[in-house]
């Protein structure tokens, strides 16, 4: 289990900046990839931008070049940098743990882990 709690949220005006922060329970280096994803009302959830344990990073084509992921796993944290911020990247941002446990069966299980959401809002 890892509880994840989001921080950082807020209202910031169009071209604005936030940095978001995610900060779990316990330490991170077991975790495969960490994740941030949003859902704006109406609409399903989706992947904003992720960092695998090994540091490689993948991001949604509407944030490339605008948003940055980085994780410290001696603060067990992951972070959300988000500039030139649009009004359509209003949405809640969720932090996500995914984590893959190879049991002693050789069964392996997978677990994915979320916090509460922060909201985001950008004015225009």
């Amino acid at each position: 289990q890892v509880q994840l709690v989001e921080s950082g949220g807020g209202l910031v005006q169009t071209g604005g900046s936030l940095r978001l922060s995610c900060a779990a329970s316990r330490s991170i280096l077991s975790i495969n990839a960490m994740g941030w994803y949003r859902q704006a009302p109406g609409k399903q959830r989706e992947l904003v931008a992720r960092i695998t344990s090994g540091g490689n990073t993948n991001y949604a084509d509407s944030v490339k070049g605008r948003f940055i992921i980085s994780r410290d796993n001696a603060k067990n944290t992951v972070y959300l940098q988000m500039n030139s911020l649009k009004p359509e990247d209003t949405a809640v941002y969720y932090c996500n743990a995914h984590e893959i446990v190879l049991a002693v069966s050789a069964r392996v299980y997978e677990y994915d882990y979320w916090g509460q959401g922060t909201q985001v809002t950008v004015s225009s």
